[in-house]
């Protein structure tokens, strides 16, 4: 841009032979242009000179080199773009943003990447873990407590009921004697093994009895029937006397068999006798 007899708009330099130019068709050196005319760098805000490439978008101007992505400075001259909030990004990072962010680590969910939802929230699958042992729950089942995840695992072993006997957790069902908690199966006879839940069954110690093995093993024998006195039905109420033990119902005098449940009696070795008996 060579014009002979020409002089700068602004410092007035003979432009003969150098290069310039024309703004709003008058002339203007290449340095004035700079200083002067210029349009400033979006990115850098310094002038663009006519000897530098600019590039342009939505009437704002960039060096070519300034024409870079907004997050990870990617030159973009030669690449796709997209614009978002103003600012120039290159399509990976458009993408990271428009992605749903991971409720875990709260980076972006990228498409095609693997991913679960819950609650409304999504979480990257490697962070979707146990609050507990910090294993990823994948397609295992799992169960929550306030806004805590767990899986089932570690739900059981910090929530559960653990079973007075066997120490583990219960998961279902379950009975409860002397204010513990059993598992079904593990809640049986002291002596045959035989399971008690809804069954009856009486106590001995602390131990729990069918009433077979009760009357069998542990109940005390009648002096006078020999009997097994077991508390059940009939022979619930029971009488002591110097060790041995009766039903009520056989507590009677030895030779008129009158009874002598709540009476005066009178012992004659072995066998009980009421007073006329006795007296005799």
């Amino acid at each position: 841009m060579a014009d002979g007899g020409t002089h700068c708009l602004y410092c007035r330099e003979d432009l003969g032979g150098k290069k310039f130019v024309r703004n709003e068709g008058r002339p203007v050196c290449v340095r004035c242009h700079t200083k002067f005319c210029a349009n400033a760098c979006h990115e850098c805000h310094r002038p663009i000179s006519v000897e530098t490439k600019e590039l342009t978008h939505k009437n704002r101007h960039w060096h070519e080199e300034c024409f870079r992505c907004a997050k990870c400075y990617k030159p973009l001259a030669k690449e796709p773009f997209s614009t978002k909030d103003e600012r120039i990004l290159c399509g990976k990072c458009c993408s990271r943003e428009d992605a749903p962010r991971c409720h875990g680590c709260y980076k972006p969910i990228l498409a095609g990447t693997e991913s679960m939802e819950y609650k409304g929230n999504s979480w990257h699958e490697d962070c979707f873990t146990c609050t507990n042992c910090k294993r990823p729950i994948g397609t295992q089942s799992f169960l929550s407590k306030g806004d805590d995840i767990f899986c089932s695992s570690c739900y059981d072993k910090k929530f559960a009921k653990q079973c007075f006997s066997c120490k583990k957790p219960i998961t279902s069902g379950g009975v409860t004697y002397q204010e513990q908690p059993w598992h079904g199966h593990c809640f049986v006879c002291t002596s045959c093994s035989k399971p008690l839940a809804g069954t009856s069954f009486t106590t001995h110690q602390d131990q729990a009895f069918c009433v077979d093995c009760y009357k069998s093993s542990v109940a005390k024998k009648c002096a006078a029937c020999h009997n097994p006195i077991t508390g059940f039905g009939k022979g619930i109420n029971v009488i002591t006397f110097e060790g041995s033990s009766w039903h009520e119902y056989c507590f009677n005098c030895k030779r008129c068999s009158l009874s002598l449940s709540n009476k005066r009696f009178v012992a004659n070795g072995k066998d009980i006798l009421c007073s006329d008996c006795g007296n005799k």
